[in-house]
């Protein structure tokens, strides 16, 4: 594969170059790159199959250089030291990337992920979403794996997510519901803690969609829709904390 490091740090670049040709002869290096700038001009001369891109780049972004070239024509695997908040962003898009410093496995199985099923089209879907919801966060989406294929829901139209074994059911808003193949626990750790709260084992419910609390041991909670849910008691004080300053 006809590979294009996009890097802003030299060391990293020595690290890959390292990685690349001592154990992974499938790949060859066709150019680096600093910055947006230089990377536009090198993806559009060189055709890379392959893009090891790092987020943070001088005098720009990896986001700046992608809003520039899309639709892109070829894999890309993400590398990055960046912030919480663009991770969360990544999460939501369903795209994989490596944290710094790599290490060989990870970048290995990054790769044969890559080889083995990524699809222009699949990437492209995921790549825009990506882009729309690091420029608007509140409105952001998440992507649901379903029936192979990607659907993005808006997580404030989210009203709960119930597990149903290692899949989980999203519902939201006008009845719609989803079963995908990402556990409910993907899904805690994927949606605003601020918003989503784990009232059980089995429920991950967004506060904004609760109408109702009835009392009880751990009590139970009326969502939007009308469906009931129990409250674990080992959850009920940090549940009611929510509402209280």
């Amino acid at each position: 594969m006809r590979t294009l490091i996009v890097e802003d740090e030299p060391k990293n670049i020595k690290i890959l170059q390292k990685f690349i040709s001592d154990y992974l002869p499938t790949l060859e290096i066709v150019g680096e790159a600093h910055d947006a700038e230089s990377a536009e001009n090198l993806y559009n001369n060189l055709h890379p199959d392959l893009m090891l891109l790092d987020i943070q780049l001088r005098e720009g972004t990896a986001f700046d250089f992608l809003d520039k070239i899309m639709p892109v024509r070829c894999a890309i695997i993400f590398i990055t030291a960046y912030d919480n908040y663009a991770l969360k962003a990544f999460k939501y898009s369903a795209i994989d990337y490596l944290l710094k410093p790599v290490n060989i496995a990870e970048l290995r199985a990054a790769i044969k992920k890559v080889e083995d099923k990524m699809t222009y089209e699949k990437l492209n879907v995921q790549l825009k979403q990506l882009l729309e919801n690091i420029n608007n966060p509140i409105n952001a989406k998440v992507a649901l794996p379903t029936d192979g294929k990607l659907i993005f829901v808006n997580t404030n139209e989210i009203i709960y997510c119930k597990a149903l074994g290692t899949r989980t059911t999203v519902h939201s808003l006008n009845n719609k519901v989803f079963t995908t193949s990402k556990t409910i626990g993907e899904f805690e750790e994927i949606l605003p803690e601020k918003t989503f709260f784990r009232i059980h084992n089995s429920y991950l419910i967004n506060i904004n969609s609760i109408t109702k609390y009835i009392k009880g041991r751990g009590g139970f909670i009326e969502m939007q829709d009308g469906t009931r849910i129990e409250v674990a008691a080992r959850r009920r004080d940090e549940f009611l904390s929510r509402f209280y300053t």
